[in-house]
């Protein structure tokens, strides 16, 4: 299939346009949010945003509605919005997209703004297609931070009574089809003690200690999650896991800490796992710990925070989605992997989903991020066959 140069051109510009702006998970999203709108709206696409609570970040969901369907199920072309922080020894500005060879290097470059470029760069097209199927666009928020973002959309779209379709998200996958990913549940729990001074550690009540100690009964269970692993698993590692992400704390070397916090997640295979480590956790806090504590300064508390509980994306048999991707690429295989995205979330409302996208996860979240200029043309000769797929 030849490739129009002029398309290519201006998906490479969009792309520099979404690097620029820093949309790093937690912060404002809405400037490149315009940006989107605008290009949606000039080609008549139909609008709606979902705000978050502090009306700070925002999903954006835009629709070309088909003249007359014939039946055909529509389709959602998704991407996140946020990117991760960037962090030291990058040899390019990070929001300044560079090509080098054949390679674009930024941050979001292939996680995932290579398939909104794409996508917006295809906009045009589609809208003067005579479609007989609904074409969707959904532009979410803090994926990475949990998917914070796409619930809210999500709830949304049940309320409009979209909730049937083929949902495609571009996650870096270099194009190949996964059908099924892990859940993930993300905590950060606070310790409050008391402090004085680390010569009479008896008369204080020391928050990383115990903070320790909740970390230790969190390794037993990740033990546990391993022998809990189910038979015929299709996940590398084939268990739930279990991982320990920052601990911070303390102010001196001779203060008793009465601060700490840590950050932890687990990616359950089952849903159940989920809820085996949030009940054992919570009972060994409740039981042990916390009592410990109040018995020396009743003010102790530990809080457990909910960052976000994403259910997994489970494996359909006979998935119009992972079909509907098949009979454009030409690949009928199908792929795991123990990272998340928000396909679970469509699948929950009834969406039949597959996550299929250009770049590939080996460059994500990493210094000097890269998409290769090949994958963006692979994703827009995709968009041709989506758009085949959807014109009598």
């Amino acid at each position: 299939m030849s490739l129009d140069s002029n398309l290519y051109e201006k998906s490479i510009k969009i792309l520099t346009d979404l690097i620029s702006f820093k949309t790093i998970s937690g912060k404002d999203n809405s400037p490149l949010i315009d940006y989107c709108d605008n290009i949606l709206k000039k080609n008549g696409v139909s609008t709606f945003r979902v705000f978050d609570g502090n009306k700070e970040r925002v999903n954006l969901f835009g629709t070309i509605k088909a003249k007359k369907t014939n039946g055909k199920k529509p389709i959602i072309l998704s991407g996140h919005t946020d990117v991760v922080p960037v962090s030291n020894g990058w040899t390019t500005d990070p929001f300044i997209a560079t090509v080098k060879g054949d390679k674009l290097f930024g941050r979001g470059s292939c996680d995932m703004k290579g398939f909104i470029a794409c996508v917006l760069a295809y906009v045009p097209i589609l809208s003067e297609t005579n479609l007989d199927r609904d074409v969707h666009f959904s532009f979410t928020f803090d994926e990475e931070t949990a998917c914070i973002g796409a619930p809210l959309l999500i709830k949304e779209l049940k309320k409009r009574s979209i909730t049937d379709g083929i949902c495609i998200i571009g996650e870096p996958t270099k194009m190949k089809i996964i059908d099924a990913h892990k859940g993930m549940n993300e905590y950060t729990v606070h310790f409050e003690g008391l402090a004085g001074h680390s010569s009479q550690p008896n008369k204080g009540v020391n928050a990383i200690e115990y903070a320790s100690r909740y970390i230790n009964k969190l390794l037993e269970l990740r033990k546990e999650l391993i022998k809990k692993a189910p038979k015929n698993c299709i996940f590398d590692p084939p268990h739930s896991t279990l991982s320990i992400g920052g601990i911070s704390g303390g102010i001196a070397h001779n203060v008793i800490a009465d601060k700490c916090k840590i950050e932890w997640e687990t990616r359950p295979v089952i849903k159940e796992d989920g809820a085996f480590v949030t009940n054992q956790i919570d009972k060994f806090v409740s039981e042990e710990l916390l009592p410990q504590m109040k018995k020396i300064f009743p003010n102790s508390n530990i809080r457990k925070e909910t960052i976000g509980e994403v259910i997994g994306f489970n494996r359909i048999k006979d998935s119009e989605a992972c079909e509907f991707v098949s009979s454009i690429t030409g690949d009928n295989s199908r792929e795991v992997v123990s990272f998340g995205t928000e396909a679970g979330l469509f699948q929950e409302i009834g969406i039949s989903t597959v996550v299929c996208g250009p770049g590939s996860i080996d460059q994500a979240h990493k210094i000097d991020e890269y998409i290769e200029l090949s994958e963006i043309k692979k994703c827009l000769s995709f968009l041709e066959g989506v758009k085949n797929k959807s014109i009598n």
